[in-house]
C-alpha cells in the first residue's frame, strides 16, 4: 500500500510498472490504479533516469530505444563522412554513438543472447564506418584494431569499475551500501580467501532475475579478476591492471606478454 500525505500526483508523469515473467502476464490487471486521489494507468515499460525497465525485466525496450538513437546517430554522422578526417570521425563516434552505448551497462547483465547480439551490431556497424567498410566485411578485425571490447566484455568491464569506485570514492555512498567485503563478514575472516579483498555475493531466491541485481552481477564480476587486480588499492593502478587484461581479451595474448609490450600503459579512454 502507498500512502499519500499532503502531496497530489501529475497522472501524465506518474507511471506504474507491474513485474511478471511471460507466463504469467496475462493476469496483469489493466484497470487504473488509485494513489491517493490520482488514477494512474498500468504500463508494460517505464522510464527512470533514462533506462526503460519492462515489465518481464528482459531490458528489450531499453535495448531497443538505445539501438534506434544510436543508428539515428550514425546517418547523420555519414551525411559528413567525406568532410571529415578519421580522427575527428573517430570522435564522432565515441561522443554520439559509443557514449549512448555505454550508459547503463551495468543494468544489462544477464540479458538473453539475441539482445546482446543487437548491440553488437550495432557497435559492428559504427567500426565499419570508422573505416568506410562494406557492410558484408567482417567487424572482428575492425573493433580488434579499435581496441574495442564486444558488448558482453564491455558490460563485465562496467561491472569491475563500479564497485571499485562504489568502495573507494566517498561521494557513491549509494554503491558501497550495497557492496560488502568479505573481510567485513565474520564468518569469512578465517577462510584462507580472507587475504584477497573479494565481494560478498547475496543469496538470491531466483536465479532468473536475482542472479541480474548489481550486488550479485558486480561481485560475481569482480572475484573473477586476479588477485593482483583485486588487492589494488589506487583507481589508476585498478584501471591500468584491468587495461591490461582487456589488451589480453583483445588481442588474444598471454598476460605475460601484455605486460612486456609498451602498449599495455594505453589510456582507459582509447580502449573504449
Amino acid at each position: 500500500m502507498i500512502l499519500i500525505i499532503d502531496k497530489r500526483l501529475n497522472p501524465i508523469k506518474t507511471e506504474v510498472l507491474w513485474c511478471s515473467t511471460a507466463r504469467h502476464r496475462h493476469q496483469i490487471p489493466t484497470r487504473q490504479i488509485w494513489v491517493g486521489n490520482s488514477a494512474v494507468l498500468s504500463k508494460r515499460a517505464v522510464r527512470d533516469l533514462r533506462v526503460y525497465i519492462n515489465a518481464d525485466i528482459t531490458m528489450s525496450t531499453h535495448i531497443t530505444v538505445t539501438i534506434r538513437a544510436c543508428f539515428a546517430a550514425l546517418r547523420q554522422i555519414c551525411s559528413v563522412r567525406r568532410s571529415l578526417t578519421q580522427d575527428a570521425l573517430l570522435t564522432l563516434i565515441h561522443s554520439l554513438v559509443i557514449t549512448k552505448l555505454d550508459f547503463c551497462y551495468s543494468v544489462l547483465a544477464g540479458v538473453s543472447e539475441s539482445l546482446m547480439q543487437r548491440l553488437q551490431s550495432m557497435q559492428n556497424a559504427a567500426a565499419r564506418l570508422v573505416f568506410s567498410a562494406r557492410r558484408s566485411e567482417h567487424a572482428t578485425q575492425l573493433s580488434r584494431e579499435l581496441h574495442w571490447l564486444k558488448v558482453p566484455e564491455r558490460i563485465q568491464y562496467w561491472l569491475r569499475v563500479l564497485p571499485f569506485r562504489g568502495l573507494h570514492v566517498p561521494a557513491l555512498s549509494y554503491l558501497s551500501e550495497t557492496l560488502h567485503l568479505s573481510t567485513e563478514v565474520d564468518a569469512c575472516r578465517r577462510l584462507r580467501s580472507a587475504s584477497m579483498l573479494t565481494l560478498v555475493v547475496p543469496s538470491t531466491c531466483r536465479s532468473t532475475l536475482g542472479d541480474l541485481v548489481f550486488p550479485v552481477a558486480a561481485a560475481c564480476a569482480c572475484n573473477s579478476l586476479p588477485p593482483s587486480v583485486q588487492s589494488t588499492s589506487s583507481m589508476a593502478s585498478f584501471c591500468l591492471n584491468l587495461d591490461s587484461i582487456c589488451l589480453r581479451i583483445i588481442s588474444s595474448l598471454t598476460l605475460d606478454a601484455i605486460l612486456e609490450l609498451s602498449f599495455c600503459t594505453v589510456p582507459l579512454q582509447q580502449l573504449l
